[in-house]
């Protein structure tokens, strides 16, 4: 079974279409969300519906959690905050709805889901560092786990001996022995210097990982997201994948 991986849409409905489309060449079986389908981008209606219709698994994010109001806004920087009272004004009961059902967290097979990381999932940790991987990899059982919200593809890796090495993004076929946390990128907002949506399609009978880079059409998303009134910083950053 092949299963398509994608998180940190951000309301980018050009780059989330491109990605579904580019899954089709892969024959994807199931399409697993990671969370952060909205904020930021000003296509959250949209996503969130092609989210809902496409995806077998719909994990909560850090901006659904604060759109749900189970976070309080103060929790998040200036510009999330500004995008999170637009995504309100934008979104219905609807889509609300559609949210509610998310999940914090999944198990399938050997394989742990999250939006954050593993280490209290509810408070939206960054894993950026190689101490924050060792709290996330000791709070799953699982062989890998898998996830997003930093936006920047990479991969952690753990031995039996506790000898933990992280590497960018890159295809790779995990070792019996080892443990890994691997986050997928951003399909919508990208911030590893490549602007170019980012997911994973993980080979469950081959065991795996292929992250895969696709171009879409930024200066679409970006005269929409102008037109919405989104900050210059979040349309602006596309053009660099920062």
């Amino acid at each position: 079974m092949k299963l398509g991986l994608i998180s940190d849409i951000h309301a980018n409905l050009e780059a989330l279409n491109a990605v579904l489309e580019d899954m089709k060449k892969h024959k994807v079986d199931k399409i697993f969300c990671l969370g952060d389908v909205i904020g930021y981008g000003c296509d959250p209606i949209e996503c969130l519906r092609l989210v809902n219709e496409n995806c077998e698994l719909k994990l909560m994010g850090n901006h659904e959690y604060a759109a749900m109001g189970l976070m309080p806004s103060s929790h998040l920087n200036d510009i999330a905050r500004e995008s999170l009272e637009w995504t309100r004004q934008n979104i219905g009961d609807r889509e609300m709805a559609i949210i509610s059902d998310f999940e914090l967290d999944a198990t399938f097979e050997d394989m742990f889901f999250v939006h954050s990381s593993p280490y209290e999932p509810e408070n939206w940790h960054y894993v950026l560092s190689m101490r924050e991987a060792q709290a996330a990899l000791e709070n799953f059982s699982e062989k890998i786990c898998f996830s997003g919200h930093t936006h920047i593809p990479v991969i952690f890796s753990l031995s039996p001996e506790g000898r933990l090495r992280q590497t960018a993004g890159h295809d790779f076929l995990p070792s019996d022995e080892n443990r890994y946390l691997v986050n997928i990128g951003s399909v919508g907002q990208p911030r590893d210097n490549d602007p170019r949506a980012c997911y994973v399609v993980f080979d469950t009978e081959e065991w795996s990982v292929s992250f895969n880079r696709i171009g879409y059409d930024i200066g679409k998303t970006q005269e929409k997201m102008a037109r919405a009134k989104i900050p210059s910083m979040l349309i602006d950053r596309l053009s660099t994948g920062r």
